[in-house]
């Protein structure tokens, strides 16, 4: 494995790359996860795969080194397309993403298509539903210094089916999070609130790339109504649907990545 710490303009983010000779995966986080949320994927997967894991700034140990606390698509798209020249991510290269990671995904690929052979979106919709919405309200109504209740709020809200032992830390991340984390855990929530539709953010009809969507079955806060408004917007796309998992999918059953191993047999390696 190489570690590595990049300064991409005004950010610190920190690189692993697991070497293999084989096709490049590169995993994309969603909201305040860090590169530890690919730990069973990395152990399933890194023997077959180029894995490159990165984290976002105010993601794990990624900084802001200067000016604003908010990071823009703009910034995040510039942010991945610095890791893969840095990374030498070329060829067969597929972006595997979870949540808000989806949408930096598809972000980056409208702008540079040719970079990107596949997507493998998990739980990604085009818009908030009303679980999202009324848990961005009822987590912004909380004091600060009351890290266990916003936890609390989040795990309640979408993370019910996750491991005992995932919850302990989602708190315990809730807990030791950095000021800057949590105003930008809570200013992320608002954007998500103000942006409405996916399709102010990016032109999904552009992107002409093979797209998989993964949609937990009991994902509280991705409506499947809307996973479908989704697929049908990005012209080569396809969703599968994951049995008894909710939001978090592989984090709340290992299992799962035996979906993830199906479609990179096909979509990837084939």
């Amino acid at each position: 494995m190489r570690k590595d710490v990049i300064i991409i303009g005004r950010f610190e983010i920190p690189l692993r790359v697991y070497e293999n000779s084989g096709p490049n995966l590169v995993c994309l986080n969603g909201v305040q996860q860090s590169m530890a949320m690919w730990h069973t994927f990395i152990r399933r997967f890194s023997d077959k795969y180029r894995i490159v894991l990165f984290d976002f700034p105010n993601q794990g140990k990624g900084k802001i080194l200067s000016g604003p606390s908010v990071v823009s698509i703009d910034e995040q798209v510039d942010i991945l397309r610095e890791i893969l020249n840095v990374a030498k991510v070329k060829g067969n290269t597929a972006l595997c993403a979870a949540s808000w990671g989806g949408v930096v995904a598809l972000a980056y690929t409208a702008k540079f298509q040719p970079d990107v052979k596949r997507l493998v979106l998990a739980s990604i919709g085009t818009r908030p539903n009303k679980r999202m919405i009324e848990t961005i309200k009822k987590g912004s109504e909380i004091d600060e210094g009351n890290r266990d209740k916003m936890a609390e709020t989040l795990l309640e809200s979408f993370g019910q089916n996750l491991p005992e032992r995932i919850k302990l830390k989602i708190t315990t991340q809730f807990r030791t999070m950095s000021k800057e984390n949590l105003r930008s855990f809570c200013e992320h929530g608002m954007f998500v609130m103000s942006t409405k539709e996916l399709n102010n953010v990016v032109d999904l009809g552009s992107i002409k790339v093979r797209t998989i969507l993964l949609h937990g079955e009991k994902d509280a806060i991705i409506d499947f109504d809307d996973v479908k408004f989704l697929a049908a917007a990005i012209p080569n796309s396809e969703i599968r649907i994951v049995k008894n998992a909710g939001h978090f999918l592989h984090l709340e059953r290992e299992s799962v990545l035996d979906v993830y191993d199906e479609i990179f047999s096909k979509e990837v390696a084939g």
